[in-house]
């Protein structure tokens, strides 16, 4: 009933977090977004432009995926329906209250092999001996990547955990943001990943796709 009446007219549920104020989840036109005050966290826009990012890589399908930033999870059914991956998925994301949302909103516990890790990501990178085959970095807070996750030693991090033949997708800015940011780390040749830039995907964000060099 719930999915036939947002047609008619949006039925949204707010949610408080810690780290990204007003959270609202929202039936309309028949299935559900996940938006913070100003932006779209999960199957919106947003999936559109990794669906674009996606679309791109050429990955193992078979090997392990670490996706950074789960928001509502709408890159896992992604990857897992229309993109064949079905090794391991492990997502980490600091805010609690997001990761309840993407269990019991959007069933995102449906897609296993999954490892849900509520945890800051620039920790995990910086301690984690996995191995992984794509690497998805997605870490917004409202409409900004927190600064932390361009420097040199998030990256390198990063590169450490990457198998041979891995690749990388970063959504790297909304607009004209970070632009500075986005130029350094694709004239850096000492980060171990080699990146090609993506401008105004659906008009507005900008991908990087990285691979190991």
């Amino acid at each position: 009933m719930k999915k036939t009446f947002s047609y008619l007219w949006p039925l949204t549920k707010k949610y408080n977090s810690n780290y990204n104020g007003k959270l609202e989840v929202t039936w309309i036109n028949g299935r559900k977004v996940l938006d913070s005050s100003n932006a779209n966290y999960s199957y919106g826009a947003l999936q559109e432009v990794l669906d674009h990012g996606f679309a791109e890589v050429r990955a193992d399908r078979a090997a392990p995926v670490l996706l950074l930033g789960l928001g509502g999870g709408s890159a896992i059914p992604l990857l897992r329906n229309k993109y064949g991956y079905y090794g391991k998925i492990t997502a980490v994301e600091l805010d609690a209250a997001v990761i309840e949302i993407a269990k019991n909103e959007f069933n995102i516990e449906a897609h296993q092999p999954l490892e849900l890790l509520c945890t800051d990501a620039e920790a995990f990178v910086a301690s984690s001996q996995q191995q992984f085959g794509f690497i998805i970095i997605d870490l917004f807070l409202d409409l900004k990547v927190p600064a932390q996750f361009f420097t040199d030693a998030f990256w390198k991090n990063v590169a450490a955990l990457l198998t041979a033949d891995g690749k990388v997708l970063f959504n790297a800015g909304i607009n004209e943001a970070h632009q500075e940011h986005i130029d350094y780390l694709l004239k850096n040749d000492t980060l171990g990943i080699h990146f090609q830039q993506k401008e105004n995907v659906y008009g507005s964000n900008t991908l990087l796709l990285g691979e190991r060099k």
